[in-house]
């Protein structure tokens, strides 16, 4: 499609097709055209309606309306293989730039089988899957992540060429799909808020999980805390899976800030994101500072996703 007409194309789709999480194909949504094949299929039949005019030749003239009469069936069975089909917006995960992002999509059947059903964001790269009758079948397709924010699907292209390839019925469906795309992790030294320090031992990292200064007693092990740490003694004596815990009396909170950092704006961001997974995953308490925005010291997952999603869209909300 020419790009001068895409702005055009697109608006009259929206009025068209709405935007749904949840579309079943009918004949509002449904297009149907020849192929390529069906184009020279046509062309044979009207060279040969031409022979059969020509010579009068009444098997000539029963043979073109025969394959007249099948191509006209074809335009039926093209469209029935589309319509009545069920298309919805299924879970996806947010990731980082660069990482393939897989959009999972439903595909349901109340009634009919769905033969040879293709799908993709483009008519170069599409999948070709079978829906049973009554059935569901769910398919991941991907979707590059180019940059941060929040990424919005574009239109779904879904289109049959069954049975025999000389029609082609489509739609273009917007099922929705928005996943947030947090920035690259880079690494790099930790970027700490001025007059904040590590621990002298560290050398620029951040103290290695939990505290380790403070034997403070006993507590439930939880999945990703060191083994090194668990009380056998307590487990054999039937108290269950415990660890011992230390708290760090060193006294400061990690502060991760982006004016430490120096370099472009996504450099900052992926450098911060880096440490934000790290200090993540040692389970160490942290702050982070953006230019209007500052997350208090915490850990957890949560605290994870509230800073992870503070990187994605700084500057969207400025």
């Amino acid at each position: 499609m020419m790009d001068p007409l895409k702005p055009f194309w697109q608006c009259w789709l929206a009025r068209r097709i709405p935007p749904a999480s949840r579309v079943e194909l009918n004949h509002r949504q449904i297009f149907i055209m020849p192929t390529r094949i069906g184009a020279t299929f046509a062309s044979v039949l009207v060279l040969m309606l031409l022979v059969a005019i020509n010579y009068q030749n009444s098997l000539a003239y029963g043979l073109t309306f025969l394959l007249m009469s099948v191509a006209i069936l074809t335009i039926l069975h093209t469209f029935r293989n589309l319509s009545g089909l069920v298309l919805s917006a299924g879970s996806v995960r947010s990731v980082f730039v660069g990482e393939p992002l897989l959009l999972r999509l439903r595909l349901e059947s109340a009634k009919r089988p769905h033969q040879a059903i293709a799908l993709g964001w483009d008519v170069k790269h599409l999948q070709e899957l079978d829906v049973p009758s009554a059935g569901l079948t769910e398919v991941n397709i991907d979707l590059p992540a180019l940059a941060r924010g929040w990424l919005r699907a574009p239109r779904l292209r879904v289109e049959s060429v069954f049975p025999l390839s000389i029609f082609r019925a489509w739609s273009w469906l917007d099922l929705q799909q928005s996943v947030l795309i947090y920035p690259r992790p880079i690494v790099g030294a930790m970027p700490l808020l001025q007059g904040t320090q590590p621990h002298a031992e560290d050398q620029g990292a951040a103290t290695p999980g939990p505290g380790v200064d403070d034997y403070q007693g006993l507590k439930p092990y939880q999945s990703g805390d060191s083994r090194r740490r668990l009380h056998w003694k307590a487990y054999s004596r039937g108290q269950g899976l415990l660890i011992k815990d230390f708290t760090d009396v060193s006294g400061h909170d990690l502060c991760l800030d982006f004016m430490a950092l120096g370099g472009g704006i996504e450099e900052r961001l992926s450098r911060l994101c880096y440490w934000v997974l790290e200090l993540s995953q040692r389970r160490q308490p942290f702050a982070l500072r953006l230019p209007g925005y500052l997350r208090a010291s915490s850990s957890g997952n949560e605290h994870r996703e509230a800073c992870l999603q503070a990187l994605a869209l700084f500057g969207e909300q400025q």
